[in-house]
C-alpha cells in the first residue's frame, strides 16, 4: 500500500511541501559544522572534564545530524541543484562518518520500496524488539564503551581491504578503491586541526563522540522509526513520528529526522520541509492514521517492554545490534559496503 498524494494534497501544497532549496540545504550543512565547531572552541578555551562531556554529546549528535543530511542527499533532496546535492552529500557528509552516498542510496532505496517486510533490509534493525530492559542496558553499555563501533569499523575495514587472491597490493588497492575517500576527508580534518594546534581534539571531540554517543543515539533513533509498530503493512503506522522538544532535537534527533511517518509517505519531501507536511496531515485530520509517539522515553518503554529473556533469545546477537556488520543504523546504514549499502 502507497499514499495517495494527490487524495489528501491539493498540487499546492505538494509543490510546497517537495520545494528544494540551495540556500537552505547548505544552511544545514553549515549549521551541523558550525555547531561541531563551536564545542571544539569551547573545549579549547575553556578544557576541563565539563567542556570535553557537552563536547563528547554535542559533536556526536552533529554526526549523526551529518548523516541525516547524507541520507537526504541521497534522496536527492538536500538542495534543488543536482551537483551541489551530491558534491556536499560526499564530501562533507558521506565521507566524514565513513559512509559512501552512492552505495547508501541504491541500499536505502531498497528499504522504502520494501518498509518491514520480509526483503527489507533494515527489517533486521527493527525485528527483535520488543526485548528486555536489561538487554538495552547491555548494548546501551556497549555503544557508550566503542564496542559496538569498533566492531562494526573493524568488519568494515576488514570487507574493503580483503581480497580474494589475497595479494597485499590488490587488497590495497581495493580497499583504498572504497574507503580512500572516508581515509581522506578525516586526515584533511586532522591535518587542519593539528596546523591550528590543537591536534588532540580531533581524537578526543571527533573520534570520540563517534565512538561512544554517536551508536547510542543512533540505536534510539533507529528504534523509534521502526520498532514495535502497529501495521507492517500501513505506510501511516508501518513507521513512527516521535514528538521531539528542544532538547531531544539538539541531541537525539537533529534536523527533523523524527518525522519518520512523513518521509515515508513521500520520501522526496525535503527534511526542512517535513514540519509543514506533518502540520497538513494534522490538519485534514490524518493524525489518528498515523503511528505517533509523545516522545523517545515512551518509545524506549514500548521497545524494552520485554518482561523476560527466554532461553535462546536473540536480544543480544550481533543481528538485534543496531549496528550490525553493515552499518550503524538510523532505519538508514551508514557503513559502505560497495555495491550494496552504506
Amino acid at each position: 500500500m502507497t499514499f495517495p498524494a494527490a487524495q489528501f494534497l491539493t498540487p499546492d501544497e505538494l509543490a510546497l511541501i517537495r520545494k528544494r532549496s540551495d540556500v537552505r540545504g547548505i544552511w544545514c550543512v553549515a549549521h551541523a559544522w558550525g555547531v561541531i565547531v563551536a564545542a571544539w572552541a569551547l573545549f579549547i578555551w575553556w578544557p576541563n572534564p565539563l567542556t570535553l562531556a557537552i563536547g563528547i554529546v554535542v559533536v556526536g549528535a552533529r554526526q549523526l545530524g551529518i548523516a541525516i543530511l547524507m541520507h537526504d542527499a541521497a534522496h536527492g533532496v538536500l538542495t534543488k541543484n543536482k551537483a551541489l546535492n551530491e558534491a556536499l552529500g560526499q564530501w562533507f557528509l558521506a565521507w566524514p562518518v565513513i559512509s559512501d552516498l552512492y552505495n547508501y542510496r541504491t541500499y536505502h532505496l531498497k528499504h522504502h520500496r520494501f518498509t518491514q517486510q520480509p526483503n527489507d533490509p533494515d527489517l533486521v534493525l527493527s525485528a527483535p524488539f520488543p526485548i528486555t530492559r536489561a538487554s538495552f542496558r547491555r548494548k546501551a553499555v556497549r555503544d557508550l564503551t566503542g564496542q559496538t563501533v569498533f566492531k562494526q569499523r573493524l568488519a568494515q575495514f576488514r570487507n574493503a581491504f580483503t581480497t580474494k587472491s589475497g595479494k597485499f597490493l590488490d587488497g590495497m588497492m581495493k580497499g583504498f578503491s572504497r574507503l580512500g575517500g572516508p581515509i581522506a576527508v578525516n586526515l584533511a580534518l586532522l591535518v587542519a586541526l593539528t596546523a591550528v594546534g590543537y591536534w588532540y581534539v580531533f581524537f578526543l571531540l571527533w573520534v570520540v563522540p563517534f565512538f561512544v554517543w554517536f551508536p547510542l543515539i543512533t540505536r534510539v533513533r533507529n528504534i523509534a522509526e521502526h520498532a514495535v509498530v502497529p501495521d507492517n503493512d500501513d505506510p501511516f503506522r508501518n513507521a513512527r513520528t516521535t514528538k521531539a522538544n528542544l532538547l531531544w532535537r539538539a541531541l537525539v534527533a537533529p534536523y527533523w529526522v523524527n518525522y519518520h511517518v512523513e518521509h515515508h509517505l513521500l520520501m522526496w519531501v525535503p527534511c526542512y520541509n517535513l514540519p509543514a507536511f506533518h502540520a497538513l496531515l494534522i490538519k485534514k485530520g490524518l493524525g489518528p492514521k498515523m503511528e505517533l509517539q509523545p516522545d523517545y522515553l515512551t518509545v524506549l518503554r514500548l521497545a524494552t517492554s520485554k518482561v523476560s529473556e527466554a532461553a535462546n533469545s536473540n536480544d543480544d546477537s550481533d543481528a538485534a545490534e543496531t549496528g550490525n556488520n553493515h552499518g550503524a543504523g538510523l532505519a538508514f546504514n551508514i557503513t559502505p559496503r560497495a555495491g550494496k549499502r552504506a
